[in-house]
């Protein structure tokens, strides 16, 4: 039996047009008319995801910023796990030192000091994950999507943000058209404070959360709070900051599109964001449930 459903959204719920496919829409509200609760688990702020989901119709429940804040249905806040203050300034001394455009994702908003490096890396992101998108129409796409982002642009390099004691800094994403491999020394600078977790949603960016911000603890709280098993759980994901909800649930699902660390950890495979690939796993989970209830 399934219970819960938690999906990703970029690379998984959304489309290559950063829309959720109504083919999907159609899959979810079935599952809930099946009595199966659909929670949303991204790396995006509840400010970026729920404008993307309610052109859809869909008020789920928010798993955000890869565990760091976790909202009901209602809008209320469940769970909020920001990093310490002093690994803040830690982090972000190392990052503007090594010369890497960074962003900050707080409890009073998304933060940029370039709207110019932030279309881009919202461009690179479409590409990377839709890769028969053009460059020049990712960029389109991003420049017209801005305005369901809130992001908050200031030019202080982010010195009022970080230290302003009243705001929470719970996520810092860093890009590199570079790659993962260009990364790599400020990712190892993280790890080995010992207090944060570095995953990454792309092949142009590493994000980074407190140790205990993590997609799978907080489905587990989650599905504890509802009383539901993780045996009753599937998870649904692409990337490797999606890796552990989808080890934790009952049913782990990777995209046709997901990075092979997430195809190998999977014990269930789905078509890719582009062909539906939450709707075919949903309808997968209510077949499961229907067998069951045969038996």
């Amino acid at each position: 039996m399934i219970s819960l459903i938690a999906s990703d959204m970029d690379g998984t719920l959304l489309n290559d047009k950063m829309q959720v496919s109504d083919g999907n829409i159609n899959a979810i509200k079935a599952a809930q008319d099946a009595g199966i609760e659909f929670i949303v688990a991204t790396g995006r702020s509840r400010n970026e995801a729920l404008p993307l989901m309610a052109e859809g119709g869909i008020k789920p429940a928010l798993i955000t910023m890869n565990g760091a804040q976790v909202f009901d249905q209602l809008g209320n806040e469940v769970i909020n796990i920001p990093i310490e203050p002093a690994t803040v300034v830690a982090v972000t001394d190392e990052l503007r030192a090594s010369g890497y455009y960074f962003e900050l994702m707080t409890t009073a908003g998304n933060y940029s000091d370039s709207q110019v490096n932030r279309i881009q890396n919202v461009a690179d992101l479409l590409v990377d994950l839709n890769p028969d998108t053009s460059y020049k129409i990712a960029v389109a796409l991003a420049a017209a999507r801005l305005e369901l982002m809130n992001i908050n642009y200031v030019d202080d390099h982010y010195a009022g943000i970080i230290a302003d004691p009243t705001i929470k800094i719970v996520k810092i994403i860093a890009f590199s058209t570079k790659g993962l491999a260009d990364l790599e020394p400020v990712k190892v600078f993280c790890e080995e404070r010992g207090d944060l977790i570095v995953t990454s949603s792309s092949s142009n960016n590493i994000e980074i959360n407190h140790i205990n911000a993590q997609k799978g603890i907080a489905l587990a709280a989650y599905a504890k709070e509802k009383g539901i098993p993780m045996s009753e759980t599937m998870a649904i994901g692409d990337n490797l900051n999606d890796y552990s909800m989808i080890e934790a649930a009952g049913i782990g699902v990777a995209m046709a599109n997901a990075v092979p660390t997430i195809t190998d950890l999977a014990n269930y495979h789905t078509a890719k964001n582009t062909q539906d690939g939450v709707a075919q796993a949903i309808y997968h989970a209510i077949d499961l449930n229907q067998a069951a209830e045969k038996k």
